[in-house]
């Protein structure tokens, strides 16, 4: 992607905003949003969209009428939305984190707070930032921004956006979690690093997850160490969790985000395949994307975002 100037552009943005995100409290941030837009003289052109596949469309119309920017209003899931469609694209993409985990507006270094965050993007610039490329067994591509994977990670993310969809913040992920564990089934998990040496041998596993940020859930450091402009992915790996670990977990998590478990692996690459047996479901953002085999790797400097300052190396 190019990072030529593109302040003559922003008079023609495209919003995209997710009715169902934050417990739809994006359709009561509209006004205030175009208010921002405006006091810098940029009349935006709001799309309201009930799903992914619907912004999806829209965001493909928006740049083939020529859009070299457009914003995502919602959760991860909602910029997840657009990046698929960004890639490839010379546009750039602006983020208000109006959901409920906003893991990769954290990483970009934007305010929790919608109208700041937006405000604070405005004031920023076009940065190259990695994305998460998944392919399935079937050839499908798809792409995510924060943390995805198979195993308790991809239960709680169901729940998550399920029953537990209305939930705040990290207490929505504290919920899924511990109804996820109440029913998940170890499964084996395989995983072959690109240029590994020897046969990879099958493993249980309770967590076997990708992340390209720091956190997940809404705020849960699970990879502190992981950069969204390093070229880089983590692998986090978890064979077993007893109850009574994750009973004694849970207030770390609940009030400060952090999980210390000496048993959690983290591997940094940059392309592996994992299998698991029997197949399971892959999500990425709380995203479903396939069923496992899947091989996944980085696209790095993949889509430009606005951010407020450099992004720490």
């Amino acid at each position: 992607m190019t990072s030529e100037p593109y302040r003559d552009d922003f008079n023609r943005v495209f919003v995209f905003a997710n009715a169902q995100a934050g417990r739809g409290r994006v359709r009561s941030l509209i006004p205030s949003l175009e208010q921002v837009f405006r006091s810098r003289g940029i009349p935006p052109e709001m799309r309201i969209t009930s799903s992914s596949h619907e912004l999806e469309l829209q965001a493909i119309d928006a740049i083939r009428s020529g859009a070299r920017l457009l914003f995502a209003a919602g959760g991860d899931g909602t910029v997840q939305g657009l990046v698929n469609v960004a890639f490839g694209h010379e546009v750039i993409v602006g983020v208000i984190p109006a959901g409920g985990g906003n893991d990769f507006a954290r990483a970009l270094g934007l305010p929790e707070e919608p109208l700041t965050a937006l405000d604070a993007a405005l004031c920023g610039e076009p940065r190259p930032v990695d994305l998460v490329s998944v392919r399935t067994n079937g050839g499908r591509r798809r792409f995510y921004l924060g943390g995805g994977g198979v195993g308790l990670d991809a239960d709680t993310a169901q729940f998550a956006g399920g029953r537990y969809q209305h939930w705040p913040g990290r207490w929505r992920y504290l919920a899924a979690a511990i109804h996820a564990y109440a029913t998940h089934k170890p499964r084996r998990v395989q995983v072959t690093f690109e240029n590994s040496h020897g046969a990879p041998a099958w493993q249980e596993s309770v967590l076997a997850c990708v992340l390209n940020t720091p956190t997940f859930g809404a705020g849960i450091r699970l990879a502190p160490n992981a950069r969204i402009n390093d070229g880089l992915l983590d692998f986090v790996f978890l064979k077993e969790l007893r109850l009574g670990r994750l009973l004694r977990v849970l207030p770390q998590l609940a009030l400060r985000g952090t999980l210390h478990i000496p048993e959690l692996r983290t591997i940094q690459f940059r392309k592996l395949r994992l299998e698991t047996d029997p197949p399971a479901h892959v999500h990425g953002d709380g995203e479903l994307l396939g069923l496992t085999p899947v091989e996944i790797e980085v696209a790095p400097s993949a889509v430009q975002f606005l951010a407020p300052m450099p992004l720490r190396l």
